[in-house]
């Protein structure tokens, strides 16, 4: 996968992840975009707060293996009669209970999920418990 880009944080400038694979992997094509900031400005300076956006593709070659029934590492049901890009974008909020422990709430919004315009679009909500010793 190559690299382009710049992603800018608080702190920090790294690459922003984009891509083309030239192997058999379910992600052909890739964009992604995101920030995260830490609650310093809001009083809260151990929490986090993030948004990400992310564009995948598939190659036609890839479309048609899964439209004949092919099965992936994350995607295939049997169809992909119509397939398109995968856009998906993701929130989520990091509180940070003691210096140690942190509880997370996640959203994360995907349309033509595995690339099928015939299904979706999909919310998903998650939330996690983190404790560090």
């Amino acid at each position: 996968m190559k690299t382009r880009g710049i992603l800018t944080s608080q702190h920090r400038t790294q690459p922003l992840p984009t891509g083309h694979h030239d192997t058999d992997f379910d992600i052909d094509r890739t964009v992604q975009v995101g920030v995260s900031l830490n609650g310093k400005s809001w009083g809260r300076p151990d929490d986090t707060i993030g948004v990400a956006g992310i564009i995948n593709g598939i190659a036609p070659i890839h479309a048609a293996f899964f439209n004949s029934g092919g099965i992936g590492i994350l995607i295939g049901d049997g169809q992909l009669p119509n397939p398109s890009t995968e856009k998906i974008f993701e929130a989520y909020y990091s509180y940070a209970l003691t210096a140690s422990t942190r509880l997370t709430f996640d959203y994360q919004f995907i349309d033509n999920p595995a690339y099928n315009t015939e299904r979706g679009p999909v919310n998903v909500f998650a939330g996690r418990f983190h404790w560090q010793f």
